[in-house]
């Protein structure tokens, strides 16, 4: 269930290790499987015509040999019949299930903001970002913030609200955290921390202290919920997503991949759930081959990636950085805006982020995170 990055990946994967059975893929958007991380950087700045986006060709779809279905939303499953109910009242019958069915954004109260998740809500978005239009952009996370810097760029007056006192703080940490918000008032968006959004109104927002901050247009980027309601009856365990083990399974014959898994990494220790495009690829095509052949399944352990294009920095990051326990700066300066830094946690490294630097200065860290270096030895040394 789910046809985007992970359940394509599933699909694929199970194909190629041999399974030549029925292959249902569901998806409740219209469009074949596309990519989502050019939504808030080329597809909004109109730098990409949306032909780029597909996944993949409709030839390569059609020598799957899948049972497509686009624009049909999953409504309930019944682990005894194994039978996923999908919207219009039909079923589909299973031997083995991969969840896929990803997040949507949370909003807030009131009417008219965007929220950027799906194609549809790119193109929303962009046909309304016109040189002056004053964008409000609620919420400072790396969605966020990326949006802001498109708008910025198309002339438009941006207006970038955060509740934490330094945006990003909670995953990256404080000094990094205010290296990147400086970006922003360095381009002239006014970025405005420690201020609560409770409502979307006719000409704007609506601070929990009474402010009303004027817009032509509101993005409200606070987060995501994992697509999970059409499980509340199912039996499975969900909660902020759908609860897996260290093999991505979540029930006899059913396991979950991309941004609706919550599974256990044993790489870290840690349950996780993680909203990254190479994640959802990798943990498709575990979750697909631990289906096929659970006699050699193996966990999935992997070093997450992530990406961030604002402005003119490139921002990358390996790692499971939320929680740590000490930053530092192992090469290059904050000040410049060119860095790697490292994360402890416990005893471990455990994340690296770098900005304005080449792909090669933070490679070396992901070994040292997949290795379960020990940070005293590491950094320290």
């Amino acid at each position: 269930m789910g046809a985007s990055a992970a359940g394509l990946a599933a699909a694929e994967t199970l194909r190629r290790e041999g399974y030549d059975g029925t292959l249902t893929l569901v998806g409740d958007e219209p469009h074949a499987p596309y990519d989502r991380p050019p939504l808030s950087k080329q597809i909004l700045a109109a730098e990409w015509d949306t032909d780029r986006l597909p996944l993949r060709t409709p030839d390569h779809l059609g020598g799957l040999g899948l049972d497509l279905r686009l624009g049909t939303a999953a409504t309930g499953l019944d682990l005894g019949a194994r039978e996923v109910r999908l919207a219009g009242g039909s079923t589909v019958p299973y031997d083995g299930l991969i969840v896929a069915t990803g997040v949507r954004p949370r909003r807030l109260p009131g009417a008219g903001a965007h929220v950027l998740r799906t194609l549809d809500d790119t193109l929303a978005l962009r046909e309304r970002l016109t040189p002056g239009r004053r964008l409000v952009v609620v919420g400072a996370g790396f969605l966020g913030a990326e949006a802001a810097a498109v708008a910025w760029r198309l002339g438009a007056k941006v207006t970038l609200l955060e509740p934490a006192p330094v945006p990003l703080a909670h995953a990256v940490g404080e000094d990094v955290g205010a290296v990147l918000s400086r970006t922003h008032l360095d381009h002239g968006v006014n970025l405005r921390t420690g201020v609560t959004v409770t409502e979307v109104t006719e000409n704007g927002v609506l601070l929990a202290d009474g402010e009303v901050i004027e817009a032509d247009e509101v993005l409200v980027a606070i987060g995501s919920r994992p697509n999970t309601e059409w499980l509340a009856d199912s039996g499975l365990n969900v909660g902020d997503g759908v609860l897996c083990d260290q093999f991505c399974e979540a029930a006899r014959n059913v396991y979950a991949a991309g941004d609706v898994a919550r599974w256990h990494n044993p790489l870290f220790g840690t349950s996780m759930r993680i909203e990254h495009r190479t994640n959802a690829a990798e943990q498709g095509m575990a979750a697909a081959r631990n289906l096929l052949d659970p006699q050699t399944r193996k966990p999935f352990s992997p070093v997450p990636y992530f990406w961030s294009d604002q402005y003119d920095m490139k921002i990358q990051a390996y790692g499971y950085l939320r929680g740590h326990d000490e930053v530092a700066v192992v090469e290059g300066d904050l000040a410049e805006r060119k860095f790697v830094a490292v994360y402890r946690t416990g005893e471990k490294v455990t994340g690296a982020l770098a900005v304005g630097m080449p792909p090669k200065a933070i490679r070396q860290w992901r070994q040292a995170i997949a290795s379960g270096a020990v940070w005293r030895e590491t950094v320290t040394a």
